[in-house]
């Protein structure tokens, strides 16, 4: 842990050793695992042609992890960009023999084909003509502690569009999110811990870092300014007890938990 006096002596600035990028890929490092595990478990073939729909964030970390063992992915997304993120530290190591393509059409050409659009993405009927060994779909709904959300959400039927003898949802929950976003749940850990800083005795006030991203990835369109933004310690807090942040991050990232439905 960083610690640093502030305005005074008896006042003590703590930094969390954890940062902000590390969160993001503690998120996407459960759900690729949940997903990588199915995959095994089906026995698919490693020169299987694995087809990944979506980058944002779950796809990048899933290809990523694929890539350990599997030799035929290729990444689909209609951002061309955002195939950046794969040569970065986001989702895992960077990673340079996964094709990529923004051609929608190659969707189509996979033996297995996950799906990670969520709302507005993939289509009912462009799930009914895949004919695939496996089918996978991230549910974007975590909780479903909002009805709106919840009657937007049409997985079901997309998976049940899909002819496909091995169907699976990969569903992540356990901080009462509305969205199970990587980028949801970490806001939902930093508004979260925030709160539980606050409460402790002896805590000025703290601070995270922590903007909306999402102009910088898909307005602005930079990635480098992306990772360099979250690249910094999650944390800041003002206190005269310092105590452990890092220990208390870990444990409401341990809340989130991802799993296949089959």
């Amino acid at each position: 842990m960083d610690i640093d006096t502030g305005i005074t002596s008896e006042v003590f600035t703590i930094k969390s050793e954890i940062k902000l990028i590390d969160i993001f890929n503690e998120i996407i490092s459960k759900k690729s695992e949940a997903v990588f595990e199915y995959i095994e478990s089906l026995n698919i073939d490693v020169n299987a042609r694995i087809v990944v729909i979506g980058t944002y964030f779950t796809g990048v970390g899933i290809v990523k992890k694929l890539s350990e063992k599997y030799e035929n992915i290729l990444l689909i997304d209609i951002y061309p960009h955002l195939e950046e993120l794969l040569f970065t530290d986001l989702g895992g190591d960077p990673e340079k023999g996964i094709e990529f393509s923004s051609d929608l059409d190659l969707i189509y050409s996979g033996e297995v084909v996950i799906d990670t659009t969520g709302f507005g993405g993939i289509t009912v009927e462009q799930s009914s003509e895949m004919d695939v060994e496996a089918f996978i779909i991230e549910d974007p709904v975590a909780e479903d502690n909002d009805e709106l959300l919840k009657n937007k959400n049409n997985i079901r039927e997309r998976l049940d569009a899909v002819n496909s003898p091995n169907k699976a949802i990969i569903k992540t929950l356990g901080i009462n999110t509305k969205t199970s976003g990587t980028m949801t749940l970490t806001i939902g850990i930093l508004t979260d811990l925030l709160n539980k800083f606050l409460e402790k005795e002896g805590v000025l006030y703290c601070a995270c870092e922590m903007g909306f991203f999402e102009e910088v990835i898909f307005k602005q369109k930079d990635i480098e300014k992306f990772i360099e933004l979250t690249d910094v310690n999650a944390f800041k807090v003002s206190t005269i007890k310092p105590f452990d942040l890092d220990e208390l991050i870990k444990e409401e990232i341990n809340k989130i938990t991802s799993e296949m439905i089959l």
